[in-house]
């Protein structure tokens, strides 16, 4: 019953399927030489080569299968570093639509300004009309630096709003470029299956 034990155990771990580099034909070479090998009527020196073999066909399929844990784990830490990055894309996006939301803000104030320096234009014209008062030249020069200080105000505005554009701008263009290149990975890693199908079946 042990040696029965034994047998199966040893079965079990041979029938563990492989990926890749041929694991599948190897391990049931494997398996038909174990069996070959219970069933052998050969001498002791000829079952110990035999089985020496063996061990050494079960060391390789047990590093092919390290191997592909290892792809597994990276693959892994791949994934997570896309969903990293696609986090961040999402906060990115959020802020820009932030800043787009505070860029129409600052154009309604610059619409604002300019509606006003309208109306002071108008005013001081008709302020001009009375060149000869003393207090309508005061706020000549009152409205004058007002007017000024509003067209200081309105060129910061529009220098804000000029920049927003362009970081957005570049923004858009990073997304789409990140987008591709996880598109081009996709149809890569699609490819190369396909092409590891056929090689498999083959062998």
């Amino acid at each position: 019953m042990g040696a029965v034990t034994d047998d199966e155990v040893i079965r079990k771990r041979l029938l563990i399927d492989g990926d890749g580099a041929g694991d599948d034909r190897r391990i049931n070479l494997l398996l038909k030489s174990f069996t070959k090998w219970c069933h052998s009527p050969g001498s002791p020196e000829e079952g110990f080569t035999q089985y020496q073999r063996m061990l050494g066909t079960l060391a390789q399929c047990e590093f092919s299968m390290g191997k592909t844990l290892m792809v597994y784990d990276m693959n892994l830490r791949e994934m997570e570093n896309y969903e990293k990055i696609y986090s961040n894309i999402e906060q990115n996006i959020t802020s820009a639509h932030d800043k787009i939301a505070e860029c129409k803000k600052e154009i309604q104030r610059a619409k604002r300004i300019r509606k006003n320096r309208q109306e002071y234009d108008a005013l001081a014209k008709i302020i001009q009309q009375h060149p000869d008062r003393h207090e309508t030249l005061k706020q000549l020069e009152a409205l004058d630096k007002e007017l000024q200080h509003l067209s200081h105000i309105k060129e910061n505005v529009d220098a804000k709003l000029e920049l927003r554009k362009k970081q957005f701008h570049v923004l858009l263009t990073t997304i789409q470029e990140l987008q591709q290149t996880l598109e081009n990975d996709e149809k890569s890693d699609n490819d190369d299956q396909s092409q590891e199908s056929p090689a498999q079946n083959g062998e």
